[in-house]
């Protein structure tokens, strides 16, 4: 009896060991694969970085060759919002420089509310009401932008602000009630010269810059 449970125990025994083996090497085998695909997943992440810094490249060679103090706001501003580009900026800065100057002569009061700040909206809005209490209209014209370069930049906490100065040929013509022109000419262009700045939060989703302030420049 004592010989039967003695064979039994070492039964047991070997088919424990044999099983332990068996799942022991599953085990080991699984352990070994796992973490290698996170290993291989981690690689990949690394190797493909975010799309906003494939772009550093470009964005330095934008932001170089201005004067300290500009150079220093614009590398400020771009730090602050991975978005800012300089040529984008730019190219729409040329736009609404035309598109304000446009609106505020023929007097469209909604098109100027929705480029500018309250204060230069309400400027403008004083010289579009004692233009029309005299009778003027103004007959202007946009010839052409010779130049437009960043004057200043800075970042104000979350506010960007960005200095342009443009010079434009405008040519300029007011007529009264009846249509007479009572200054100017439409065929001498004259040279303007405008520091306008423009200002963003740069937390905010929409990509839109406000005219902030006009100055002559």
């Amino acid at each position: 009896m004592v010989f039967e449970i003695v064979i039994l125990a070492m039964i047991a025994a070997f088919l424990g060991l044999r099983l332990y083996s068996v799942l022991g090497r599953r085990a080991e085998h699984e352990e070994e694969i796992v973490p290698g695909n996170f290993e291989r997943a981690e690689e990949s992440r690394r190797v493909a970085p975010p799309a906003p810094l494939a772009e550093a490249p470009r964005n330095e060679r934008q932001l170089s060759g201005f004067p300290p103090a500009v150079e220093r706001g614009l590398r400020e501003i771009a730090a602050a919002d991975r978005r800012f580009d300089l040529i984008g900026f730019l190219e729409g800065a040329r736009g609404a420089y035309q598109m304000v100057l446009e609106a505020f002569w023929r007097g469209d009061r909604e098109e100027l509310a929705e480029l500018c700040d309250k204060d230069v909206y309400e400027s403008f809005l004083a010289a579009i009401a004692e233009r029309e209490a005299a009778g003027h209209t103004l007959d202007n014209r946009l010839i052409r932008i010779e130049d437009s370069t960043v004057h200043s930049a800075m970042l104000d906490g979350h506010i960007a602000r960005i200095s342009v100065r443009f010079v434009a040929d405008i040519a300029a013509v007011t007529r009264d009630a009846n249509g007479n022109v009572v200054a100017g000419s439409l065929d001498d262009a004259v040279e303007s010269r405008d520091v306008w700045t423009f200002r963003r939060d740069v937390r905010s989703s929409s990509p839109a810059w406000l005219l902030d302030e006009t100055d002559e420049g």
